[in-house]
């Protein structure tokens, strides 16, 4: 991408607002992965303005309850590690984990009573309780404290986080530092009434209509139709059926949601999905850091080509694309809005952080993971046909198309999503100036992109040592 001549003088002035009808405050969506979504990305995606989709391969009644989950957190507040005073230290440090913001809060009765940090349960036995590692030094705030407020508390008292407490003491949730200049920043996607978004993928394969209804009743408030090749008549039909469920829950509820389908790379498949019921394209054949479609098969297409056209084409329906994978880098993110992409689907980068599903593993060299996998893989087909008979599970497994196991290591400086969302919006912000661009869809009007040689890639990589 070359610049353009700019008046826009601050990333701050860039509006990163989705272009895909959705409206979320960041173009960006964490991928119906089954190592990547689970209710703690759904609700760190939302509450930064983006968007994380259930996998298919949960089942429904877990899928309901995960997004009672997500709607019933705060907006604003991170949901909080609880323990007991009587939880030991070794189940506390496995609990502390699963968040970013590295604290557990001890509680009784939903009435908080301290805080234990790794740092404090250091050199003590594992079988020790949460209550002796303990702090009762806890900065407490009102649940509407501004960001502000938090960060200056925060500075004045010296500590980690801060909990937000009703007048009766009862915890409403947590916010460290950083989380209250990300609060400063970022704008939370919410529903129509104001809860925390979320969708949910639904298979082409079996009872379709009763899959969208389940959806839908759990509260989903995007609907995707996922397929590998999303071009083929089983999809078409599969998206008219859950069409036709949506449109009936439309006119009992008077909420439309939207459907999104994929994947397609042509603008061919755009026009045939959007006439079965799409409202958005997913794009995309092969890019995925788990899918070995391209070397398997010799199927797929450049993802910047494949997003250029079905975007143009979905432009000319009035509708939108998701460009979903080959995102290693924040360029690539920019590069994608650049096509235009209304939003941008991220798997395998976001497997390697505190908010993804999978438990944190170490290596031999005591370097921090988390497995990630394809959901074309016989890993991921061996869960989705889990209802079939053994012999029809051992068949499917023999078509594997995906890595089944692939290790995503935590990045020292960005161990959790929200600091690659700090990464990636950087980026895209500072794309969007050099173009000279407020919005995105400015930025993918004025953006001017050409093709680039080997050499010329490599020359922009910075150089973290001397050379």
């Amino acid at each position: 991408m070359v610049p353009n001549r700019s008046d826009v003088t601050s990333r701050l002035q860039v509006d990163l607002t989705s272009t895909d009808g959705l409206q979320t405050p960041l173009p960006l969506v964490a991928a119906n992965m089954t190592a990547v979504s689970g209710r703690r990305m759904a609700e760190t995606m939302a509450r930064r303005g983006g968007l994380a989709v259930f996998p298919q391969d949960i089942p429904s009644d877990v899928v309901a309850r995960a997004i009672a989950q997500v709607k019933a957190a705060h907006p604003v507040f991170d949901t909080a590690v609880t323990v007991s005073a009587e939880t030991t230290v070794g189940e506390t440090l496995g609990l502390i984990s699963k968040r970013a913001h590295g604290v557990a809060v001890v509680v009784r009765d939903a009435q908080v009573l301290g805080l234990v940090t790794p740092t404090a349960c250091e050199g003590m036995d594992r079988f020790a309780q949460a209550g002796d590692a303990m702090t009762t030094d806890v900065a407490r705030v009102a649940p509407d404290a501004v960001p502000e407020e938090v960060f200056d508390v925060l500075s004045a008292s010296h500590q980690q986080i801060a909990v937000a407490v009703d007048a009766d003491d009862r915890l409403i949730g947590v916010m460290s530092a950083k989380g209250a200049l990300r609060s400063g920043i970022y704008s939370p996607a919410l529903d129509h009434e104001g809860r925390l978004r979320s969708g949910v993928a639904v298979g082409i394969n079996g009872d379709v209509s009763a899959k969208v209804r389940a959806a839908l009743a759990a509260g989903a408030d995007v609907l995707v139709m996922d397929t590998a090749h999303g071009h083929q008549e089983k999809m078409i039909s599969a998206l008219q059926l859950a069409a036709e469920v949506r449109d009936d829950f439309a006119q009992q509820t008077g909420r439309r949601i939207q459907i999104v389908a994929g994947n397609v790379v042509t603008s061919d498949g755009v026009a045939d999905l959007v006439a079965a019921g799409a409202d958005i394209l997913k794009v995309g054949v092969g890019p995925g850091a788990m899918c070995t479609t391209r070397m398997q098969t010799g199927v797929g297409r450049p993802q910047f080509s494949a997003v250029l056209e079905c975007a143009a084409a979905a432009k000319e329906l009035g509708t939108a694309v998701w460009a979903d994978g080959g995102v290693k880098h924040p360029r690539d993110v920019a590069l994608a809005l650049a096509a235009g992409a209304g939003s941008v689907m991220i798997g395998s980068w976001f497997a390697g952080t505190h908010e993804s599903t999978g438990d944190l593993l170490s290596d031999y060299q005591g370097r921090i993971y988390k497995e990630s996998f394809g959901m074309a893989s016989a890993r991921a087909v061996k869960q989705r046909t889990r209802e079939q008979s053994a012999f029809e599970r051992a068949r499917a497994g023999m078509f594997e198309e995906g890595i089944s196991s692939s290790r995503m290591y935590l990045d020292p400086q960005r161990p959790g999503v929200e600091d690659l969302l700090d990464w990636i919006t950087s980026g895209v912000r500072s794309a969007a100036t050099y173009a000279g661009a407020r919005t995105l869809q400015e930025f993918a009007d004025r953006a001017v992109v050409g093709v680039q040689s080997g050499s010329g890639y490599e020359e922009g990589r910075p150089v973290e040592q001397s050379w």
